[in-house]
């Protein structure tokens, strides 16, 4: 059995990300609430809650998923007052397991203060929160142009097929802008037709490859902080 990956829809446009391991152990990034998760485990195991940054859509499940479930919780040593009470705070590089599979956290900030992104190695795979969006990124609420910039660059080393599992699905409106700034794309055009089929299907843009992103998310293309910056403000109002 390989590491199985779900995401689980929350709220009105989140995920929540369910990983089992070989082992049977079981961790959820993010819980927004609890009870599609409680829908989708029933009377499971959860061992582990892992939280990318604060804010109440990324961590309303948390105590009510702890309680049934008995599972620890994992997050962001920075703000940790911030966020529900924590078994461990995480710092930058910081590596722990979920079973016996490795898991490693990066500082992330730019979209919240402390957020942290983190990699399964094994898989590959990115769980990304709110800093990188399929065709998106945050947007700047806790920081600045240049944290985010770059956070996103943290990433660098990771190979193109890491699977992107993010904390939203933007994908179609995020689509829409970045076809806006860059119409000549043809992976863009792509991405953009696949996108419809799977929506008008009822399924996730998500996860998608790093490899994609790269060459379809100008967040990820812009080659400096400035047309970084440029590009999130003109989003902002897009």
């Amino acid at each position: 059995m390989s590491v199985d990956i779900l995401p689980i829809p929350v709220l009105s446009d989140n995920y929540a990300w369910l990983v089992t391991v070989p082992d049977g152990t079981r961790a959820l990034i993010d819980p927004g609430e609890s009870a599609p998760v409680e829908a989708v485990l029933g009377a499971g195991r959860l061992d582990l809650i892992l939280l990318t940054h604060h804010h109440g859509d990324h961590t309303g499940g948390v105590e009510k998923l702890r309680q049934r479930y008995g599972a620890k919780v994992f997050g962001p040593a920075q703000k940790r007052d911030w966020l529900p009470a924590l078994d461990r705070g995480l710092e930058d590089n910081d590596v722990f397991q979920i079973g016996s599979t490795d898991v490693q956290a990066l500082l992330t900030p730019g979209h919240a203060v402390g957020h942290i992104s983190y990699v399964i190695s094994e898989v590959p795979a990115l769980f990304s929160g709110d800093a990188l969006f399929s065709a998106g990124c945050g947007r700047l609420l806790e920081g600045t142009a240049a944290e985010l910039f770059n956070s996103l660059r943290r990433y660098a080393d990771l190979p193109d097929e890491t699977l992107v599992c993010a904390g939203h699905e933007y994908t179609r409106s995020n689509i829409a802008f970045a076809v806006s700034v860059d119409p000549e794309n043809e992976a863009l055009r792509a991405r953009a037709a696949e996108v419809e089929r799977l929506l008008e299907a009822g399924r996730p843009t998500l996860p998608v490859t790093l490899g994609v992103e790269r060459a379809t998310n100008p967040f990820l293309r812009a080659k400096d902080v400035e047309t970084f910056a440029r590009l999130r403000k003109a989003k902002d109002v897009f």
